[in-house]
């Protein structure tokens, strides 16, 4: 189980990497868009519809496993600290079995409007092109699918009691760092 993990955090690691790229080139186009609209008096073709439909579904789908490994999706705990143990780890098994469940829909459903959309070749019109957007429409079901298989581990994890191979651990300046830094300011 503990290799399942760390191959899961590996492909995790490496899609939230893609996302951050995606959020990187996103930057960087609509820099040159609004520096070539003012300075050339040409924008670049296609940039709201790129930007739309590439780099804003990358950003937002691909890592979204990422904050399920890190444990970083919103909680609220005021309830359920008050339980007892046994019956806060049961209530996490369960979350991780809707949760499991619901991404598992979206993923199936997201490939099928996938393969509806390749099927008809979807495109935006922009100006005088054409952008094909089906491409697209296939990352909804990678990010959800990945979060699906994320989320069994966890269940699974939980419930055989063994270690986990997922990296858990956030990112965290370091305290001395972080008093440094206030002290010379």
């Amino acid at each position: 189980m503990y290799g399942i993990g760390r191959f899961l955090s590996m492909i995790t690691n490496l899609m939230t990497v893609i996302g951050g790229l995606a959020i990187a080139l996103m930057m960087l186009h609509i820099t040159l868009d609004v520096a070539s609209r003012y300075i050339l008096n040409s924008p670049i073709p296609g940039t709201i519809s790129i930007v739309s439909y590439y780099y804003m579904v990358i950003a937002v789908f691909i890592p979204l496993a990422f904050a399920e490994q890190k444990n970083a999706h919103i909680s609220v705990e005021v309830v359920t600290t008050r339980l007892p143990m046994w019956m806060q780890r049961h209530l996490e098994r369960l979350s991780f079995l809707l949760s499991a469940t619901v991404f598992s829909l979206l993923t199936v459903r997201t490939w099928e409007e996938a393969e509806k959309k390749r099927t008809y070749g979807a495109s935006v019109i922009q100006g005088n092109d054409a952008i094909p957007i089906w491409i697209t429409y296939y990352v909804l079901p990678v990010g959800c699918g990945l979060m699906t298989l994320v989320v069994i581990y966890k269940l699974v994890n939980s419930c055989l009691g063994t270690r986990s191979g997922l990296d858990a651990s956030a990112a965290q300046v370091d305290d001395l760092d972080a008093d440094d830094e206030m002290e010379k300011q």
